[in-house]
């Protein structure tokens, strides 16, 4: 799910009152393309963005949302491609598992929640976890009864908050684990089947730096969906360099940096002037964060000469800081380079 275009169609089908179906995994087995916890929208007449399969249940699943979106009812519905044959709507997808998908109805009468409230968290800082009923036996809690959790706020949109003590072990669960699952929970007395999901926004990267061999390295954050910035404090990298795809570019003195960017939002940093004094500045502010991945560009006698320049400050990149920046891949050019950084940080950033 890249989870910026999700945000940006949602925000452009509320603008003009469209009825849509959010579809959720909420189980899996086997060998499936998205694992539970993963979104897709759905309008009523067949627009989706978001993917769930490689483009083989797409189709079903639009004609299910229409259904959904005209009785205004929520479903469920499994689909086991371990069968692998023709049989399954005359495919042959070739796959090998089992997905469960939980269909809800959004538009403008119920305020398009819960997944309103889902956007605002991907567009913002905080991840939150969701509780979300798939079945229910219980009157009051009926199928698409969500609640949210960021942080020490709760937003309840069918889910009352008085029952956070019963969820809040399996909501722990979520974070500890780091992985989405459906667990049966007693409230009441009655049986409920509850998908407990994280929601986590997109990582924020910051590529310090604006040569040609950053472009493509923007352009791969960017197409996952990823928010990225970038500085350099020379105004001709800036002004020449193609960094459409970003959400920022800055043009700051490094030594003012820390004044105007607050790099304690940042998921990731790679730094890459291929000016050493602008490198070792970078590092030290990069230093006094806590994010878990610091890439460098340059070898590996680079790197030692910047951390003894920086003597106790560099003891602080420790296990974050990787240098030469990128997985050995064999690759060659700034293309091949940066998909080496950005699978890096992928790795290091999205790793269950």
């Amino acid at each position: 799910m890249n989870a910026r275009n999700l945000v940006s169609a949602f925000a452009e089908w509320r603008a003009t009152s469209r009825e849509l179906v959010l579809a959720s995994v909420y189980e899996t087995a086997g060998s499936t393309y998205s694992k539970a916890g993963a979104r897709m929208l759905v309008t009523a007449d067949g627009q989706f963005q978001g993917m769930l399969s490689g483009g083989c249940l797409e189709g079903d699943l639009a004609e299910r949302a229409a259904r959904v979106s005209s009785s205004r009812t929520p479903q469920t519905v499994s689909y086991d491609l371990g069968r692998n044959d023709e049989e399954l709507w005359g495919l042959g997808v070739g796959c090998d598992g089992l997905m469960r998908i939980f269909l809800q109805p959004l538009g403008a009468a119920n305020g398009y929640q819960p997944f309103a409230a889902m956007a605002d968290i991907l567009a913002g800082d905080d991840a939150a976890v969701t509780v979300t009923v798939i079945e229910s036996s219980h009157d009051r809690l009926p199928p698409g009864a969500t609640l949210l959790q960021v942080g020490e706020t709760t937003r309840s949109y069918g889910i009352d908050a008085g029952y956070l003590p019963a969820l809040r072990g399996n909501m722990a669960r979520v974070s500890t684990l780091r992985r989405s699952f459906t667990a049966e929970v007693s409230l009441d007395g009655r049986s409920l089947r509850l998908l407990f999901a994280a929601l986590r926004p997109p990582p924020r990267v910051l590529a310090l730096g604006g040569g040609l061999d950053a472009e493509p390295v923007v352009r791969l954050v960017a197409e996952l969906g990823w928010r990225v910035v970038v500085q350099d404090h020379r105004p001709a990298y800036i002004a020449n360099g193609n960094f459409d795809a970003a959400e920022q570019t800055l043009c700051v003195p490094v030594a003012d940096l820390g004044a105007q960017l607050d790099v304690a939002r940042f998921d990731a940093a790679i730094v890459m002037s291929h000016h050493l004094q602008t490198d070792r500045a970078y590092l030290e502010l990069l230093a006094g964060s806590s994010m878990p991945y610091i890439g460098l560009l340059g070898p590996v006698d680079r790197r030692r000469r910047l951390l003894d320049d920086l003597g106790a400050v560099g003891e602080q990149l420790a296990g974050r800081l990787h240098g030469p920046a990128g997985l050995d891949i064999g690759g060659r050019g700034p293309a091949a380079i940066a998909l080496s950084i950005v699978s890096e940080m992928h790795r290091t950033l999205m790793r269950d």
